[in-house]
């Protein structure tokens, strides 16, 4: 039985609501484990459907995974198999993040080519490139991805792109190398240093955590750790938009501000009071009183404008008022997203990779449909402004990246329900 979301608008949400760990986070970690015999402790892990995936991709690999509330124990054995090709493979993006660690372990690696958000070609060039500049070879077969090396050398690495997924796989590969590794034009993504810092914690030499150029130097060994996820930025941002469009006050907790500054200052210019706070009670607050005001978003990589914020970005731009212009500069696919909006009433136009948003009052209810996690977090924020009930399917997408999403809306103060149908 399949079931969607009933979004009824006109809500303001008013209240506090807790961040957990960072979904671009948590699978890396994990696959991670996957360096160094024994037992891995991950915590502060999301409850969300790709973590299990995750952990069922790892046990056939031969790891023992266990899932208790937020954290994760990986028990990763003395020999490894190196084919991750199960059918669990396919259907999670972050999959392909086990490439790195079974060629820097195995020395050879068969990952089924990931599946994951429809948003845009991702090609593998790049992690392919890298590994290859280590000292394997690497060919697509039979709907995989093979890599194998007789050993893994290090070397100079120039990124064409500062890819997440290309940078975390070459770093996973080069910890264990011989020598010393220099990824140029490295991805520079809170999640990246969150990363190197667990790397760092199993006796990995990692230097340069959060700038253009990581420095790895090769170790022959690591050992298993115990690291707690750090808080999810896009989910934490989903709120922050939430709390504008529905002219509410909303505070965060449990995610560093700082991850968020220009989403944060883009609300500021949207019209919202936005407090951060620091320390253990580390967070933000968003105050929104009256219609916000048109502001335009261009998405680049970290610290950019995050690609993975651009559907709140366009249903903001929906209700603000005036013009907004939205550039995507990462993924071709992103502006399917508009398509569902325009049921909603919203006056959007697109040229190539830029988006021209006039902002109306209200939209109005239709039925929608989620494309990928985002876009189905930007159609439910969507429908909390518009008049009646708007129906949103395929919610999978949503539960894949938002633990209890709509129970954190009801808390909010949102007439938000799961119906069966």
């Amino acid at each position: 039985m399949s079931e969607h979301f009933r979004v009824h608008g006109g809500a303001r949400l008013v209240g506090e609501v807790d961040v957990v760990g960072a979904k671009n986070s948590v699978l890396k970690l994990m696959a991670a484990a996957l360096l160094a015999e024994g037992t891995t402790t991950i915590t502060n892990c999301p409850d969300i459907l790709d973590v299990p995936l995750m952990a069922d991709a790892l046990r056939s690999l031969g790891c023992e995974v266990e899932l208790e509330g937020d954290v994760a124990r990986i028990t990763t054995p003395a020999e490894l198999s190196h084919r991750a090709d199960s059918e669990a493979m396919g259907k999670l993006r972050a999959s392909i993040c086990v490439l790195g660690p079974l060629v820097g372990r195995c020395k050879r690696a068969v990952v089924a080519l990931p599946g994951g958000d429809a948003i845009g070609s991702r090609p593998l060039d790049m992690h392919q490139s890298g590994l290859e500049k280590l000292g394997a070879r690497t060919w697509i077969e039979h709907g995989c991805i093979v890599a194998e090396a007789e050993g893994l050398h290090g070397t100079q690495i120039w990124l064409d792109f500062p890819s997440m997924g290309a940078t975390e796989n070459i770093l996973m590969a080069a910890v264990l190398a011989t020598g010393t590794t220099v990824i140029d034009n490295a991805a520079r993504e809170p999640e990246i240093v969150d990363l190197c810092l667990m790397l760092n914690q199993m006796g990995a030499k990692v230097e340069g955590a959060g700038t253009s150029t990581l420095t790895v130097h090769g170790v022959t060994e690591l050992k298993p750790t115990e690291h707690r996820v750090i808080g999810d930025r896009i989910v934490g941002a989903t709120w922050g938009f939430a709390a504008v469009m529905t002219r509410g006050d909303v505070r965060v907790r449990g995610v560093n501000p700082h991850h968020l500054d220009l989403v944060l200052e883009k609300l500021r210019m949207a019209g919202a009071e936005v407090t951060v706070y620091e320390g253990e009670d580390e967070g933000f607050r968003v105050v929104m009183e009256g219609r916000p005001k048109a502001v335009d978003f261009v998405t680049l990589p970290y610290p950019g404008f995050a690609t993975d914020n651009q559907p709140f970005a366009i249903a903001l731009s929906t209700v603000s008022e005036g013009t907004a212009m939205i550039t995507e500069n990462l993924f071709e696919s992103r502006f399917r997203f508009i398509d569902e909006m325009i049921r909603l009433g919203a006056d959007a136009r697109t040229d190539g990779h830029h988006a021209v948003i006039r902002g109306i009052e209200k939209l109005s209810s239709a039925p929608v449909w989620a494309s990928d996690i985002r876009a189905g977090a930007g159609l439910v924020l969507a429908g909390l402004c518009a008049d009646g009930a708007t129906e949103v399917y395929e919610i999978f997408h949503i539960e894949r990246g938002y633990p209890g999403f709509v129970e954190n809306l009801r808390k909010l103060g949102a007439d938000v329900e799961r119906v069966s149908s």
